[in-house]
């Protein structure tokens, strides 16, 4: 969307992760494979059903990790895990007393309802796995490799494709649950990447995304994500305004991009004027 905006080149990139491991080094920068055993919901969708990570996803939108954890807890003990029949079958109004602690309750079952619909009818079952290269087992077989990989841009395409499914939803699923080199933008990640100048001031965050998707290293994608959310949640500093607080993101622009204190109180403006 930005094509005479080079920012952030891939060294940036790489100085930002670095900056960012230092400062939490508590935070796992190399991928790790999906586990049956997660939370999709607290996971942002790290389970190896393309499906379940779908709905995880969609569970941990706008609401804290506690709560849409407790909300996919719930799902699962009303309905069973993964059984995406009844959930679809249910009356909505169930569905949206299960999942009623993780907030936006009446909007999420209508997606969730609608997205599980959608799948069965495009697919004649309630299964994504042909994203993963997987295809179903039969009675008494097992699953095994389609042998036909879908691409990241079709993986992309059809989740989006989804009513209620948006990209930075559909970017978590390619990196969690799929193992792919995506680069989701959060309310986290959108921030920090304005006030880094990695984004023009004009963009959104579907318009961020879809630059920082293209600009970002591949290899540095998982990582720069993870520490920056990580960042966004815990520095203070980096959401304050003044020469008191302090912010190894501010440190390294200041003193590594020669940022000037005016320019960076503009950025500082004109995030809390967007908040």
């Amino acid at each position: 969307p930005f094509p005479d905006f080079y920012h952030p080149t891939p060294k940036e990139a790489e100085e930002v992760l670095t900056v960012l491991a230092e400062e939490h080094p508590h935070v796992a920068k190399e991928q790790t494979r999906p586990r049956d055993g997660n939370n999709a919901a607290r996971t942002c969708g790290s389970v190896p059903n393309v499906l379940e990570s779908l709905i995880g996803t969609i569970l941990s939108q706008n609401t804290s990790g506690k709560n849409s954890t407790a909300a996919k807890h719930s799902l699962d003990a009303r309905f069973g895990r993964n059984d995406f029949a009844a959930i679809a079958e249910a009356p909505k109004s169930e569905v949206v007393e299960a999942i009623r602690m993780g907030g936006l309750a009446n909007k999420k079952a209508g997606v969730i309802q609608q997205v599980l619909k959608e799948v069965r009818e495009r697919h004649g079952s309630y299964s994504l796995q042909h994203l993963a290269g997987v295809v179903e087992k039969e009675a008494k077989g097992k699953a095994k490799s389609s042998g036909t990989p879908v691409s990241d841009e079709e993986a992309m395409q059809e989740l989006v494709s989804y009513d209620g499914v948006g990209p930075k939803t559909a970017s978590c699923v390619l990196l969690f649950c799929l193992g792919r080199a995506s680069f989701p933008v959060d309310t986290h990640v959108f921030r920090l990447s304005k006030l880094l100048g990695w984004v023009p001031a004009k963009a959104d965050r579907v318009t961020a995304q879809a630059h920082l998707d293209l600009k970002i290293p591949q290899d540095l994608k998982y990582g720069l994500h993870v520490l920056m959310i990580a960042h966004g949640r815990r520095c203070k500093g980096c959401k304050t305004s003044g020469s008191r607080t302090s912010c190894p993101l501010k440190d390294w622009l200041k003193e590594g991009r020669g940022v000037k204190g005016e320019e960076l109180e503009e950025r500082e403006k004109m995030l809390k004027s967007e908040e």
